[in-house]
């Protein structure tokens, strides 16, 4: 399983990893020769193999430890120093990373200490069965045995680990094989007792801030919902709240050793972080976890990648994609390079980084061309609709906020509406004739959300295009949600980045019904705005009017300038709209 060097007369000869400059060669060689041994899987350690590396770490004045697969055959013999010892990097978990690793490690304690942080850590990190001490005597003999395991029950304070009582070296209690099968089962119970549809992912959600509580709780919250939007059950979620972030894994150490043992009690294959990761952090979590690690930018993404329907929402969401990949393909190896023939293509040639680079472009530069032609022939239908001279009205707002329901409610239509992150891409544009038999097209947009990827806003300026064509913008806030005011600061820096800010807008606060009270009164008072329910028509009245009242100032000023007098708009008429 471990690396093992090869002598001149073809034996093989398992490797001492570790600290090993000064050995005595009679050592050493005793050393090697623990390869040799196994202990029975009943015992943590054997009684004379325990006594053995007791004795070795007396004269060598260093620790000693051996890892042991479930048979009981060692797989690993490491030296440290007097008072720690280093494990280097080991295989991949057998049978999935829900499992524990199949291995154990026993090491001495030259002066009879307990087990320390570095080893629990050491624990966790690797998913061992467990760790244990062997507890030397002044003398150098073997006197008592400390053994830790992961935990599995989940929920409440109680540490990673469990460290069980001492038991002697000669005669230990613990029947190993029994033991390790009943923590194995315990885990899968505590995996099973875990609601989770038939093929999806399970993730632990994890956000690093320096947020208060209330918003780091509130940015965490929508970022469950990203989650089970893309369809992604949801196992547990964990918020560090740091001054400065570790610039190496983000997270704490301490942190992301609990992380490790939830995944192991939840059976989950998969981290998000509500923050974006460079590729160096994204490869140090997966490689300390082996989980597979994305962040919120690349959630984003692949939801939008499920929801795309039109050849034009595809291309937009391919080159976000790849303009995302692109500075997090690996780091630049040269022995990667390979020779490529033709003229001028001798000597090292390209690496294998660089032609994906460079592939990933050429692919960019494509689909941005084909995305071109169709931004001509969106744009050749929207020259048609301005010459018919007929107003626009673009809905905007946070994701999910109503939009397209209040478009079907507005307009008699039945354009998908779902109560879920995202569940509109492609623009949609309907007819709607006010009650002064007046018409307007209502285009229905995607939504908006905090910190929007930039590619994904650059990739969709097709798409948004339409905004600038809009003669009035019908922005959309559910005003039910307790962080609506933080939603219209978004949408108002997304319009503001594509030089919409300035378009004449009417405040729509939606979910009337289901806002407190008070807390509808309280924004109705401090914002210019008509309150509605988009699943209720007869609440649209007061939209209706403020609606026709604006395009008429807005797009008919001469109209408005020759007409007698305002014609009062009835209720039956409101409701015949």
């Amino acid at each position: 399983m471990f690396e093992a060097d090869q002598s001149q007369r073809g034996k093989t000869i398992r490797r001492v990893y570790g600290n090993i400059t000064g050995l005595k060669k009679q050592v050493r060689k005793r050393l090697e020769n623990l390869y040799r041994r196994r202990c029975t899987p009943e015992d943590v350690i054997s009684p004379d193999m325990a006594r053995d590396l007791a004795r070795l770490s007396q004269e060598s004045g260093r620790q000693v430890g051996v890892m042991l697969a479930r048979d009981g055959a060692v797989e690993m013999v490491l030296v440290g120093d007097p008072r720690s010892i280093y494990i280097p990097d080991l295989p991949k978990s057998r049978g999935g990373r829900w499992r524990l690793r199949g291995l154990r490690f026993v090491h001495t304690h030259l002066k009879g200490e307990p087990l320390n942080q570095d080893d629990l850590m050491d624990l966790v990190f690797l998913r061992l069965d467990c760790i244990a001490a062997v507890r030397m005597d002044p003398h150098g003999g073997a006197r008592d045995l400390e053994v830790a395991h992961i935990f599995p029950a989940q929920g409440g304070e109680r540490p990673a680990w469990e460290i069980l009582p001492l038991m002697s070296c000669a005669e230990p209690d613990l029947h190993f094989s029994h033991f390790i099968q009943s923590l194995e089962e315990e885990l899968e119970r505590g995996r099973q007792a875990l609601p989770a549809e038939t093929a999806r992912d399970r993730a632990i959600l994890v956000s690093v801030t320096d947020q208060d509580r209330e918003e780091a709780a509130a940015s965490m919250h929508e970022l469950r919902e990203l989650a089970q939007s893309a369809g992604i059950t949801v196992a547990d979620t964990l918020i560090q709240r740091q001054r400065q972030a570790n610039p190496r894994h983000l997270i704490g150490k301490g942190k992301l050793g609990e992380i490790i043992v939830r995944a192991l009690q939840c059976g989950v294959d998969l981290l998000i972080f509500d923050q974006d990761l460079n590729p160096s952090q994204v490869r140090t979590i997966t490689d300390i976890t082996e989980l597979r690690v994305i962040d919120r930018t690349q959630l984003i993404l692949d939801i939008f990648a499920q929801r795309a329907q039109s050849r034009e929402g595809k291309l937009q969401v391919e080159i976000a994609q790849l303009k995302y990949l692109l500075p997090r393909l690996g780091v630049k190896d040269d022995a990667l390079s390979r020779l490529r023939g033709g003229i001028g293509m001798r000597g090292p040639g390209e690496t294998k980084l660089e032609i994906n680079r460079r592939r990933i472009k050429d692919r960019i530069a494509h689909l941005e061309r084909q995305l071109e032609q169709v931004k001509k022939n969106r744009s050749q239908r929207r020259s048609k609709r301005l010459r018919n001279e007929v107003p626009i009205l673009s809905i905007v707002g946070y994701t999910n906020a109503g939009k397209s329901t209040l478009l079907n409610t507005l307009t008699h239509s039945e354009v998908r509406a779902e109560d879920r992150l995202f569940a509109t891409l492609d623009p949609t544009s309907r007819r709607l004739r006010f009650p002064r038999d007046m018409e307007v097209i209502v285009t229905d947009t995607v939504g908006f959300i905090r910190d929007l990827p930039q590619d994904l806003l650059d990739a969709f300026s097709a798409t948004l295009e339409e905004l600038h064509d809009a003669d009035l913008l019908l922005h959309v806030v559910d005003v039910s949600n307790p962080h609506y005011e933080n939603h219209m600061e978004s949408v108002r820096r997304v319009l503001e980045k594509l030089d919409l800010d300035r378009k004449p807008s009417v405040l729509v606060f939606n979910k009337m019904d289901l806002a407190p009270a008070p807390v509808l009164a309280r924004a109705l008072r401090r914002y210019d705005a008509v309150a509605v329910s988009a699943l209720d028509r007869s609440t649209l009245g007061p939209l209706m009017n403020t609606l026709e009242e604006k395009v008429e100032r807005l797009i008919l000023p001469q109209e408005a300038e020759l007409a007698p007098e305002a014609v009062q708009t009835t209720p039956q008429e409101i409701d015949a709209a």
